[in-house]
């Protein structure tokens, strides 16, 4: 499927989160990791919110995490989703640290406040990935 023509939202690729879709590319998770005082963040950002220092570098993370908030998307608010629903948004604290926004692989799992997930690489539009959690450890 040609990345022009996938109807769902997808952010452009930019010079700046570059690694995090090359991390998703290769099957990992990447985020930016202070240099000064090493606190991950997410999404990418040109200061660390922590201690301001501009230094930063990517890094492989665990892509392991458990479920902070959740909620079923019940309606759908873009066309292109209307297929999908209802499904499951979950806000995940990374192990590192980070929370992220992303949608539960399980389709239709319940999940649990607390419950262990784990980063999944789905491809859609032209093999670009990306980034879903799935319930339990990784395998």
């Amino acid at each position: 499927m040609d990345v022009a023509a996938y109807a769902k939202l997808l952010p452009d690729i930019t010079p700046r989160n570059q690694p995090y879709w090359d991390g998703l590319a290769a099957g990992e998770l990447r985020l930016q990791k202070c240099s000064a005082c090493g606190r991950h963040r997410f999404p990418d950002a040109p200061l660390c919110p922590e201690c301001l220092s501009g230094e930063a570098s990517w890094e492989a993370v665990s892509g392991t995490g458990t479920i902070w908030s959740w909620c079923t998307m019940h309606q759908k608010y873009f066309a292109a989703f209307a297929d999908e629903v209802p499904y499951r948004l979950v806000y995940v604290r990374l192990a590192e640290g980070p929370l992220v926004i992303s949608v539960l692989a399980d389709g239709t799992a319940e999940p649990q406040i607390d419950q262990q997930v784990h980063a999944v690489f789905q491809p859609i539009a032209g093999d670009r990935p990306v980034l879903k959690f799935s319930i339990g450890a990784a395998a």
